[in-house]
């Protein structure tokens, strides 16, 4: 493990197959596992596909990236992402190369708590009913865990049960229990969705009310993820400014998305862009993460920035990232989409709360990349040779057009179709 290097030079300069070899060489990946990662061919096929979602009729790929540099707790990882947007892997690979100055990222997580929950309505006395299911908490929970028998021989299952009142809602009073489970290494909406059908019936005759509602809540603020990075002025320093202008247009740009939720909204978008490319490869439910962040940021009753930063005593700009990342290494997409597995095969990950702090560390470098480039030269400028690649091939170019266009286009700063149409018809009269 300590003979890794994720800081590859050149990385991005090299074919695919390449990049492909370099990723093998730095994880000892084998001819299957790069198979898997290659993509394309029909790896995951109609027939597999027609088993994991309903009225299948093809399977839709995106490209699949590799974000280098990343330093956490010491240990390199090349991380993988997958995502259609230009500009991500990139800028997420450059922020950690700038994190390397400061030591990489820190990470730490919580144990795997999610919560069931049981909506009891028309309850006759509502003191009386949270009295008696309290008072069979250990009831319900022996019979939540009767319902995952494997989850509670690793060390798992549910552990405690909490009810909530709400006095008032557009239908009236109702009573919601929670189940309280340490779901290990799985997301677990499965077992904790079976959990709370199976005590339903049990609440309904301890509060005399009708359960309705019976499921797990995304809102995972007791499966936390966390990463913090030092970036030292003369890590952030540009020709044309110092790390400390840097620094303070960064400081700027974070005051601005910690006081207006509409700033809030992108800034904790930029976040989610380093997130949920590494969900997607690694076959997780992102919208599942994306849910719970949004109302995480908005936990204390104004939607404000996931990320916090600050200057330290030396000078230092300090970066700090906490947010709910219900992930999982077993069931699911996981062991079912063969990239998915090697995708976890190459991030080395022994753990759900590992992922986790991978994919904040991948949230908090992308939140550095665009507060950078917001700061300095605008959001722009480094998306824009990115962007004109995807506009030359939407208007036709191949091979090494792509790139003649996508060159001039930039050099002009005119990236539109109609701009790109006239160079192609302009190259092809040339060449053919």
């Amino acid at each position: 493990m300590g003979t890794k290097n994720s800081r590859i030079a050149g990385f991005y300069q090299l074919s695919p197959e390449q990049r492909l070899q370099e990723v093998k060489s730095f994880d000892g990946l084998n001819e299957t596992d790069l198979t898997m990662l290659r993509g394309g061919n029909g790896i995951l096929s109609v027939a597999r596909a027609d088993k994991m979602i309903e009225n299948v009729i093809g399977t839709f790929e995106l490209p699949l990236g590799i974000a280098t540099n990343f330093q956490i707790n010491g240990q390199d990882k090349l991380i993988p992402m997958a995502v259609e947007e230009p500009s991500i892997v990139a800028g997420a690979s450059f922020a950690a190369k700038l994190a390397r100055v400061g030591g990489g990222f820190r990470t730490t997580s919580t144990r795997s708590l999610m919560i069931g929950q049981i909506q009891l309505v028309d309850v006759p006395d509502i003191a009386a009913a949270e009295r008696a299911i309290m008072a069979q908490r250990a009831e319900i929970i022996k019979l939540a865990n009767a319902q995952s028998t494997s989850l509670v021989k690793l060390g798992g299952g549910a552990e405690e049960v909490e009810v909530h009142h709400f006095a008032d809602s557009p239908t009236g009073p109702l009573l919601v229990a929670h189940l309280v489970v340490d779901c290990l290494d799985a997301m677990g909406a499965n077992a904790i969705n079976s959990m709370a059908e199976a005590v339903a019936p049990l609440l309904e005759r301890l509060s005399g009310g009708r359960a309705y509602l019976r499921i797990l809540s995304n809102l995972t603020d007791r499966r936390l993820a966390k990463a913090t990075v030092v970036l030292p002025p003369a890590a952030l320093a540009r020709p044309d400014m110092s790390g400390e202008e840097v620094i303070q247009g960064m400081l700027h740009a974070f005051a601005f998305a910690a006081v207006d939720p509409y700033r809030a909204t992108t800034h904790n978008k930029g976040i989610l862009n380093g997130i949920d490319p590494v969900l997607i490869a690694t076959g997780q439910d992102w919208r599942a993460v994306e849910a719970g962040a949004h109302a995480y940021a908005a936990r204390a009753g104004r939607y404000r920035s996931l990320s916090s930063w600050h200057c330290d005593a030396d000078g230092n700009l300090v970066g700090e990232l906490e947010l709910p990342l219900a992930v999982g290494i077993v069931g699911g997409a996981t062991k079912v989409h063969p990239a998915a597995q090697a995708a976890l095969k190459l991030l080395n990950v022994h753990s759900a709360r590992e992922l986790a702090e991978i994919c904040v560390c991948a949230g908090l470098a992308s939140n550095i990349a665009a507060m950078r480039a917001l700061a300095t030269e605008g959001i722009q400028q480094g998306h824009m040779a990115l962007h004109a690649r995807q506009i030359a091939m939407s208007a036709g170019a191949t091979g090494t057009l792509v790139d003649l266009v996508a060159e001039q286009m930039v050099r002009e700063r005119t990236i539109k179709p109609a701009r790109a149409s006239e160079l192609l018809q302009e190259l092809i009269d040339v060449f053919v």
